[in-house]
């Protein structure tokens, strides 16, 4: 990890192309390049950052890799660079996940305001079915930190946001890895970290909806798995419900009824009925043709607070 960002001499990052949108009309990125940290990467979407500060067209934007603080000239941003509070402490907010080299922290909006903000006007580049807020202290961030196994630098690559209190049940409001690490199973780590809190608040949940196609398949994914993962893991004879699977994972029903068609593992006893049942062994072929690990994302050991339920659920 880079001790300072590079400035113009930035490296281009691995080449990401946006998620392909049907029937929208396309809308160019108004910040042509984004450096953060040695890294140069282009955004997919407009920024809302203020006008008054960036302008309508820039060719270039400068972010802090600590902080997120931005500027459009490079000299006052590199004076930052220096003194960035940042730098040398870890990301704000308490960590409550560690596995390898990577970690979760919770962030409060309310008590890191202009950091969340400042997080949200950089994700909003590369996100375009949410909105960005400013409002930010009625949500919680989990930041995903990439920690150097050598140098012992960190960077935050990733996060999701989840609101405080959701009338919908709703484990997760915005996710995204960050272009450069993508496309590393990080964003499934995510999902790991958001169901795991919901089995801590004892409250069945999922992402808000509608998703975006990028959303809808990384979903699918981890849904898909993490069924397959319980059903597989039940003695051969047990019966299982949907009610069952969905109290195990803490997936809705919607989602898991939605995931097993999509697997293509459902069966109907009778013909021209709506009874259905999944087939084991259709399952566990498709576990193998899809090459999924039977190990979850997440380690419930991993994490470094109280992550027990804290009440029974009530009954339906």
């Amino acid at each position: 990890m880079p001790n300072a960002p590079a400035g113009a001499d930035a490296t281009p990052s691995r080449s990401v192309p946006p998620p392909t949108q049907q029937k929208r009309p396309a809308m160019e990125p108004n910040v042509l390049n984004v450096v953060l940290g040695d890294l140069l990467v282009k955004p997919w979407y407009p920024s809302f950052y203020p006008e008054e500060l960036v302008g309508r067209k820039i060719e270039r934007l400068y972010v802090c890799q600590w902080c997120f603080k931005y500027s459009k000239e490079i000299i006052p941003f590199l004076g930052h660079t220096k003194v960035c509070p940042l730098k040398e402490a870890a990301p704000p907010g308490t960590r409550i996940y560690a596995k390898d080299s990577y970690s979760i922290h919770e962030v409060d909006g309310e008590a890191h305001k202009l950091y969340s903000q400042n997080l949200s006007l950089f994700a909003k580049l590369f996100l375009d079915t949410k909105s960005v807020f400013y409002d930010v202290t009625t949500f919680l961030y989990y930041l995903l930190v990439s920690t150097h196994p050598e140098t012992g630098a960190r960077q935050v690559i990733g996060f999701f946001s989840k609101e405080k209190m959701s009338w919908d049940n709703n484990n997760l409001a915005c996710i995204l890895v960050f272009p450069p690490w993508q496309r590393q199973g990080l964003g499934q780590m995510l999902m790991g970290v958001s169901y795991e809190l919901s089995r801590k608040e004892d409250r069945i949940g999922g992402p808000e909806k509608p998703l975006s196609e990028l959303g809808r398949r990384g979903y699918v994914a981890y849904w898909s798995a993490t069924i397959a993962r319980h059903i597989l893991g039940c003695p051969a004879k047990k019966t299982l419900t949907l009610r069952d699977i969905s109290d195990a994972t803490y997936i809705m029903l919607e989602d898991i009824v939605a995931t097993l068609k999509e697997m293509h593992v459902l069966e109907h006893r009778k013909k021209g009925t709506a009874d259905a049942v999944v087939n084991k062994a259709q399952v566990r072929r498709w576990v193998l043709e899809n090459n999924v690990s039977m190990a979850p994302p997440v380690e419930r050991r991993a994490f470094q607070v109280d992550m027990e339920p804290k009440r029974d659920r009530a009954d339906d």
